[in-house]
């Protein structure tokens, strides 16, 4: 299944055991449809926040145990039949960092963006556990931190996209503590001093990247397989940065065919401090 649509979702790939594929896939297309209606298409903000209300109506109805409205009949049936093993306030979590990306804030400080990233990104790797039956409150932590992580590695990947749509996930505090403004990073402004600011943001990512990492080597079979891959993958982003300069203002790194065998080699050697 591709998921290169909605970043925040780990792949379900083989490593995916054959009994849980179906809840996976199911919760997947349920962010990927909800993304969509928040990002996709020229409909005006007005029409899309009343599509994401309306969306949230069909999870309301399947989690009382009604039908939903025919319009998603291809999310909401499939969900419906997995419900008994997904907590719904953490799918009404992603549709609340879906509506706040209709109209995104200016961060103020980390705290702020972390709080978006317990709505946007959190909640998929909690869902994920759930299926497997892990909940105790360390793995949970870690979940988040891997989770938050890739979140902020993406925006920091993603700069020269955001940029021109208007979005900006740097926090006010750090743009005032290198003296950029929030007008060079949307206008992708390359310099001394922003290269500096990258600097520093992926190594707040690297470190929460890394304070999750033992929750990959914890976690028996291919879950935790998989998981290592995805940690190895967003630590490369982070290098593929580092490697550019810090210069993702104009560049875009991203991870091809060509760095398979090196993410294969990382995840087999994965150690909780690498």
């Amino acid at each position: 299944m591709s998921v290169d649509h909605y970043e925040n979702f780990p792949v379900a790939s083989l490593l995916c055991p054959p009994a849980l594929r179906p809840a996976v896939v199911a919760i997947y297309h349920f962010a990927r449809t909800a993304d969509d209606l928040a990002d996709e298409g020229v409909a005006p903000t007005a029409q899309r926040r009343q599509d994401l209300q309306a969306y949230r109506a069909d999870l309301a109805a399947v989690v009382a145990g009604q039908a939903p409205s025919p319009r998603w009949d291809r999310v909401f049936t499939p969900l419906a039949h997995k419900l008994h093993r997904l907590q719904p306030a953490l799918l009404h979590d992603l549709l609340d960092a879906f509506e706040q990306d209709l109209a995104p804030p200016r961060y103020r400080d980390r705290a702020h963006l972390l709080d978006y990233c317990r709505r946007s990104a959190n909640p998929v790797g909690r869902l994920l556990l759930g299926l497997y039956g892990v909940d105790d409150a360390d793995s949970l932590r870690r979940s988040d931190a891997i989770c938050s992580a890739l979140q902020l590695i993406n925006f920091w990947q993603d700069f020269s996209r955001d940029g021109p749509n208007g979005r900006l996930y740097v926090p006010q505090d750090d743009l005032d503590r290198h003296g950029i403004t929030a007008d060079d990073v949307l206008a992708c402004r390359d310099s001394p001093a922003a290269r500096a600011l990258i600097r520093e943001l992926c190594g707040w990512a690297r470190t929460l990247m890394q304070d999750g990492a033992p929750l990959a080597l914890s976690l028996r079979g291919r879950a935790g397989w998989e998981l290592r891959l995805v940690v190895q993958g967003g630590l490369l982003i982070l290098d593929k940065i580092a490697a550019g300069g810090h210069d993702s203002l104009r560049r875009r790194p991203a991870i091809t065919a060509w760095d398979l065998p090196r993410l294969l080699w990382r995840a087999l050697t994965m150690r909780a401090t690498s």
